[in-house]
């Protein structure tokens, strides 16, 4: 398959796991990155990877014109893509850390706008590339089950809610071109995304004691797996869905207190 990647950060991040797991299995990557720190950074863990990923592009997602930019980077590599991995997110630290109420609209604007809209932006920037693949494309993205409010998670959140209708919307409108829209939520991961939102640990540290199958907030590459299936033809009849990749934890009841445990 042919995938292109965005949103590597660090080696710890899940878009690094899934892209270990694809080369290991013989896909070709594309990374991207925006421009800047960022950018270099995604450069040098590129080197990584078990093999030479066949380029990495600078992108910055909220800009219409460097996706633009980015697609016709990638026609020179390809004349089609298999998947999409969506691995976008940001917030101010205003957006975030039980600053709900006090968040002005600019900083939720930037929120959404990254770390929702930007599917959409993506998605369709891509689109021909997308429709272009044999067996049918798939369009995966992260996100951190949006039904509840989590502690700190905030404005960031609201965004998560946007992105997961968002992938509704564009399975929808979408499936007859023959490309599926997903959406994962995994657990939490102690990579530089998740150590980046205030008080991120009221989250994580709990994650494995209410997990059937417990949590590791350290192995990314548990997502990898459900990631590629989703992008392969495998998953031809999957679209519009937020699989659960949290060792069961979205399944259970509330924790119970520990003065009414029997």
């Amino acid at each position: 398959m042919n995938l292109l990647i965005t949103g590597i950060t660090t080696q710890s991040s899940i878009a690094y796991a899934i892209a270990e797991e694809a080369m290991r299995q013989g896909h070709d990557v594309i990374l991207t990155n925006p421009p800047g720190r960022a950018f270099s950074i995604c450069e040098r863990i590129a080197k990584r990877l078990p093999r030479e990923p066949v380029a990495v592009l600078p992108m910055d997602v909220t800009d219409p014109e460097q996706i633009d930019a980015t697609v016709e980077a990638v026609r020179e590599h390809w004349d089609h893509v298999d998947g999409l991995l969506h691995a976008i997110a940001y917030a101010p630290e205003s957006a975030l850390g039980g600053n709900f109420l006090n968040t002005g609209w600019e900083d939720v604007a930037k929120a959404i706008h990254v770390s929702g809209y930007s599917l959409a932006a993506l998605t369709v920037g891509m689109r021909d590339l997308l429709a272009k693949a044999p067996e049918g494309a798939g369009v995966v993205s992260l996100t951190f089950d949006a039904s509840v409010a989590w502690p700190v998670y905030d404005w960031m959140g609201s965004a998560k809610a946007v992105l997961e209708n968002s992938a509704r919307y564009l399975a929808r409108d979408l499936g007859p071109e023959g490309i599926r829209v997903n959406t994962i939520s995994a657990g939490p991961i102690k990579s530089l995304a998740g150590g980046s939102i205030p008080g991120f640990s009221q989250i994580a540290d709990s994650w494995g004691d209410n997990s059937p199958l417990g949590w590791d907030t350290k192995d990314a590459s548990v997502v990898a797996g459900p990631a590629l299936f989703l992008m392969s033809p495998a998953a031809r009849a999957v679209t519009g869905t937020v699989m659960h990749v949290d060792g069961g934890y979205h399944a259970m009841g509330a924790p119970m207190a520990p003065d009414v445990q029997g």
